[in-house]
């Protein structure tokens, strides 16, 4: 029986936060050391590579016993190391014979079964505060990355002899690990595939249906995958290079796959990516802007205030790039849910977006558009001024009203008239209702059997309901209030206050911690190789 050690607990905390996936472990594990590539006669280089190669596809276990076959994992350490040294430092070394083994030993130390995620799935998920399960065999399967990421770099890699290795059913094995908990390997995965992607125009068109795929499966059946915020990565790189006029192949990609990954829980965890795929879509095609903003209203959420804070954030990135022409065909129902927003009891719902009447783009789209849009927003304003529980909303309202003022007095003016009309006619009827009601009640009492029924004790006079805002007594008051309520807006923001709300101080796991902070991006690696 095991006896739990003092001081113990860090170990088991590293335990669970380090995981590893399925490697068939090698049955015979002791290497022998090889010569140095450089101490040897370059008609040698050729067999002792391929030797090394071969060494490196010996696997070790790093999670159940770590501290197991040390000198051996520093052996294949070390000769990975130099092997990618070699071929960034060497010309004409990757001859014919190197493509298949290098294909071969890349393939058996990554292509394997990935563990069972760790954490949360769905809206549970917090990408800050969760933290990733690591890879165990991370120390050797970094260097095994690198070292194909520079194979596909050298200026000797001819993907006219890789082709016949690097083929569908290796991108698809590479594609099954982009679902791996660890961002530092989902980092290298990203930059791989788009190296692939580059360099094999035969296999450009089965990627970009494979990653299909998987948001299908992802949106309709799983609503789980790590590696969805990678994959948007490579396809915005994608779709900034299509050509014009854009494929129809490509904007039901946009329409089918794009638009409905909005829908899942996750949403946080890959929306920046999201969005940026989507506004390049309509820097390209300026059409596809009404099919796009009108699928984001069909998907706006309703009960979830942070995921519309990611809506309100995207439309205004569209907006930032839409057609004046593009523009007059989404107003209405655009600024119909602007209004909603802006009546929402979620303050940052609310403030997210008045912070559009910040944006000069938007507010000339409005200013040329202010007949149809006033009309819609200014009841929301109006009312939110007066009701809204926030005081910066308050402010923010009346900055928007402000503006709105001074961008058409005439139609500001009508706007207030208009709306006072509507609240009196509401008042009207409220009146024809409770009037209703007691001559519903006089009619009842007149029958002789209503004392046996109701206890007239029981009966209470209709009371008038206060249970809207207060009406609008003067334009003149109004503007005033408007104007004074801005300036006091300024005021505000002028003090200092942070700019970020500080998420739980929850105990974080120090070997995560470090390992993420020591982990070099994939494209930082292969720059700072290119600089030597």
């Amino acid at each position: 029986m095991r006896v739990k050690q003092p001081g113990s607990h860090s170990a088991m905390k590293r335990e669970k936060r380090f995981s590893t996936s399925s490697f068939p472990l090698s049955a015979n594990r002791e290497l022998q050391k090889l010569l140095a590539l450089a101490d040897v006669a370059p008609a040698e280089q050729e067999k002792l590579f391929i030797q090394k190669l071969r060494q490196c596809c010996v696997l070790f276990d790093f999670l159940s016993d770590p501290l197991s076959d040390l000198k051996w994992k520093e052996v294949k350490r070390a000769a990975l190391s130099e092997m990618v040294e070699y071929i960034t430092h060497n010309r004409n070394v990757i001859t014919e014979p190197i493509y298949p083994e290098v294909v071969h030993m890349f393939a058996v130390n990554m292509f394997r079964t990935l563990p069972p995620s760790s954490n949360p799935t769905g809206a549970e998920f917090d990408p800050e505060e969760d933290e990733p399960t690591l890879e165990a065999a991370w120390p050797h399967l970094q260097l095994v990355y690198e070292f194909f990421l520079r194979f596909l770099e050298s200026p000797d890699f001819q993907p006219n002899i890789a082709k016949k290795y690097i083929d569908q059913k290796f991108v698809m094995q590479l594609l099954e690990l982009f679902d791996s908990e660890d961002p530092r390997e989902r980092d290298f995965l990203k930059t791989t595939l788009h190296r692939i992607y580059g360099k094999f125009l035969g296999l450009r068109a089965y990627i970009r249906k494979q990653i299909n795929n998987i948001f299908y499966r992802f949106i309709y059946e799983t609503e789980h995958h790590n590696g969805i915020a990678e994959l948007l990565e490579i396809l915005g790189s994608i779709i900034n290079g299509f050509a014009l006029p854009l494929k129809e192949e490509h904007k039901i990609f946009l329409l089918k796959v794009l638009l409905p990954l909005h829908k899942v829980k996750s949403l946080s965890v890959y929306h920046p990516q999201l969005a940026y795929c989507v506004v390049q879509f309509l820097e390209k095609d300026s059409t596809l802007t009404e099919p796009v903003v009108m699928a984001l209203l069909k998907y706006w959420p309703k009960t979830h205030s942070p995921k519309e804070v990611m809506f309100l954030n995207e439309l205004e990135e569209i907006l930032d790039v839409i057609e004046p022409s593009e523009f007059v065909k989404v107003q209405e129902p655009l600024f119909r849910q602007l209004a909603k927003c802006v009546s929402s009891p979620h303050f940052q719902v609310a403030e997210r977006a008045l912070y559009y009447w910040n944006n000069e783009y938007i507010m000339s789209l409005i200013s040329d558009n202010a007949a149809k849009i006033l009309p819609i927003m200014f009841p929301a304003l109006y009312r939110n001024s007066k009701t809204h529980w926030n005081k910066t909303i308050h402010g923010l309202i009346y900055n928007a009203l402000k503006l709105f003022m001074e961008m058409n007095q005439k139609l500001f003016d009508d706007c207030t008239q208009q709306f006072r009309a509507e609240k009196n006619k509401e008042k009207a009827k409220s009146k024809e209702r409770e009037e209703a009601w007691v001559k519903i009640e006089n009619l009842a009492k007149s029958n002789p059997q209503f004392s046996m029924y109701v206890d007239s004790s029981d009966l209470n006079s209709p009371v008038a309901m206060e249970t809207d805002i207060p009406l609008i007594e003067d334009v003149q008051r109004l503007k005033k209030t408007v104007e004074e309520g801005a300036t006091q807006l300024q005021h505000d923001q002028r003090k200092e206050r942070p700019m970020v709300r500080r998420k739980s101080e929850l105990p974080q796991d120090i070997y995560t911690t470090k390992a993420l902070e020591s982990h070099r991006r994939a494209e930082d690696m292969l720059t700072t190789h290119d600089g030597l």
